[in-house]
């Protein structure tokens, strides 16, 4: 059953792809094709990381509310750019070679990720609390300076900041797209490899202990994946809050299971084709330039509330 359905899921982006890559699509193709299809790269490989990451996350603290964005990575990642506008200026940002700020970006998203992740693994006991509190901490501190240092900035000089706090798949540098797809592939190569260790993970952590697996190591290499995957995708496209608790819950409702072989590929195939098909209809049918993740973060935090107060009541 769950083979059939992840066949349509494939079939459904699939046709997605297709879509993006001949909808409106005029002139020559041998310039169009490959125009579009680097952008298509983009958009995949983005919706992998953000769902596999979010599934893992999830997996690691028992809980299908929380998601790594969350936490305050967003916030963290606009913070950066702002500082660096402040410092720096928003002409000396642009005047930058493109790896720069991306490798930078990456470097300290990572390390910020380790380090609220390590609330998690130092506590005996997985005081998952405490690290809710400390994501939400964090990311209201990471705001409040985000906020005044864009109160002194130049106004033009907000603009940079302005329009790098969106996600936009249409201005990715194609450079730093192939140094993305390596790692995203590398990154899922070691999850996949113990999807079956995620599984056991998923039943708690004496369980695990029972059934011969560390729960200390399984977590510690599954929350660097997971910081891997979402600095990738932040530095590259830009924060995309909700997409991850949006597709993921989709995954669990059309491939119930609990097995990490089914959920992975589910949410993967359904957040690149969420992203496929919103990006077609934006850009191709209704030819808006407003942000997919707008609309994503509209309806994925209408999600989260639901979770929120559903489990609330029960």
């Amino acid at each position: 059953m769950h083979a059939k359905r992840l066949a349509i899921l494939a079939l459904v982006l699939a046709l997605s792809c297709l879509a993006y890559m001949t909808v409106n699509a005029r002139g020559n193709w041998g310039f169009v094709l490959p125009f579009r299809g680097l952008k298509l790269v983009a958009l995949i490989s983005v919706g992998v990381a953000v769902s596999t990451s979010t599934v893992v996350f999830q997996t690691v603290t028992r809980n299908r509310i929380l998601t790594p964005s969350i936490m305050g990575f967003d916030n963290l990642f606009v913070l950066l750019l702002t500082a660096a506008v402040f410092l720096f200026g928003g002409q000396a940002l642009v005047r930058l070679p493109a790896w720069m700020p991306f490798l930078t970006s990456l470097t300290l998203l990572i390390g910020a990720s380790l380090a609220l992740f390590g609330t998690l693994l130092a506590s005996p006991r997985q005081d998952l609390m405490r690290l809710v509190l400390t994501g939400i901490i964090f990311s209201t501190l990471f705001r409040s300076l985000t906020s005044f240092m864009q109160r002194m900035i130049d106004p033009n000089e907000f603009a940079v900041v302005q329009v790098s706090s969106y996600a936009r798949f249409t201005q990715v540098d194609m450079d730093l797209l192939w140094i993305s797809v390596a790692l995203i592939i590398v990154t899922h190569l070691v999850i996949w490899r113990m999807r079956h260790r995620l599984d056991v993970l998923g039943l708690g952590h004496e369980p695990s202990i029972n059934l011969g697996i560390s729960p200390k190591q399984t977590q510690f290499i599954a929350l660097t994946c997971v910081a891997v995957l979402v600095s990738v995708a932040t530095a590259l496209v830009g924060p995309i809050a909700f997409l991850g608790l949006l597709v993921a819950s989709i995954a669990y409702l059309v491939t119930p299971s609990v097995y990490h072989a089914v959920l992975l590929p589910s949410a993967a195939l359904i957040s690149a084709s969420t992203l496929v098909a919103g990006q077609t209809v934006m850009e191709r049918v209704f030819h808006l330039e407003t942000p997919l993740t707008t609309v994503v973060d509209m309806i994925g935090g209408a999600l989260f509330l639901f979770l929120l107060l559903k489990r609330g009541r029960s």
